[in-house]
């Protein structure tokens, strides 16, 4: 039985869906190998501190990776799993740990000046978190698109 069932709303349950995008002047395939790799994510992730691979390098079906972040003054822990891939095109990676089970989805499609990257995060907060649902959604929303403008620098300075 898979242990990652589909994040699905709950009556009652606020869930987060923030989804943000951005054009990047460099190639779908330069774009892509750079983002999907954790070994890259402190360097764009504002909130990312720490990366830990679980599972062997590179990333792949079933890759697991430990993240700490700081959001919203908390350190968070936590370990995704690789469940979707589709290289240069698609990474989904999902957690049921901690007080914020989190799907995470990249996409990236060919724009008319470099590559369409689309990053969204999915999840239901569960105890005291789930009352702090819309300062989470407008903070997660405000730091995708800070980290994403870092990821633009970075690729677009290469």
């Amino acid at each position: 039985m898979n242990k990652f069932q589909p994040i699905g709303h709950h009556p009652n349950v606020p869930e987060i869906d923030v989804s943000t995008e951005i054009v990047i002047q460099r190639s779908r395939v330069e774009v892509a190998a750079y983002a999907s790799d954790p070994d890259n994510a402190t360097k764009w992730y504002r909130n990312i501190r720490r990366v830990d691979w679980k599972s062997d390098r590179p990333v792949s079906l079933g890759s697991k990776i430990a993240f700490v972040a700081r959001f919203l003054g908390r350190e968070l822990a936590y370990t995704y799993e690789v469940t979707e891939l589709d290289p240069d095109r698609r990474l989904v990676m999902k957690t049921n740990e901690g007080p914020f089970p989190m799907e995470t989805t990249y996409t990236w499609d060919d724009a008319d000046s470099g590559t369409r990257m689309s990053l969204r995060n999915r999840g239901e907060p569960s105890g005291f978190s789930r009352f702090a649902t819309p300062v989470m959604a407008r903070a997660m929303r405000a730091a995708n698109r800070k980290d994403l403008q870092r990821l633009k620098q970075i690729l677009e300075a290469s």
